[in-house]
């Protein structure tokens, strides 16, 4: 997945900006909320949407499965949803990172049996 790093790191982005930094029109932006419950951008007073850099990664992950892999607009919700598992890179990275922690700190508590057996 391709992550955009603007020059000038904000926290929030509005549309107008997220449109330039993705290459996707506004309205593109507001339909594929519609599209796709994890694209929540929050909205500020005024009601304008307000994107955060996590929101912007998820653009560019959708518009690679939809412009680049191919995928249709039901097939990248699916992925997105973890119902595949090509391309599911977002839930695979959190869970492998997940598992690594859990195994570690199995294998630490495992060497510190042995150590105490060993004695």
């Amino acid at each position: 997945m391709s992550k955009i790093s603007p020059k000038v790191k904000k926290l929030y982005y509005s549309i107008g900006e997220v449109s330039e930094l993705t290459g996707l029109k506004a309205y593109v932006l507001r339909y594929w909320e519609t599209e796709f419950s994890q694209l929540k951008p929050s909205k500020n007073r005024a009601g304008n949407r307000t994107y955060r850099q996590k929101d912007i990664d998820l653009i560019m992950h959708v518009k690679n499965l939809l412009y680049n892999e191919k995928y249709t607009i039901d097939g990248a919700r699916s992925v997105l949803k973890g119902k595949t598992n090509k391309g599911n890179i977002i839930q695979t990275e959190t869970i492998n990172e997940k598992q690594k922690l859990i195994v570690k700190k199995i294998r630490e508590n495992l060497e510190t049996i042995l150590s105490i057996i060993s004695k």
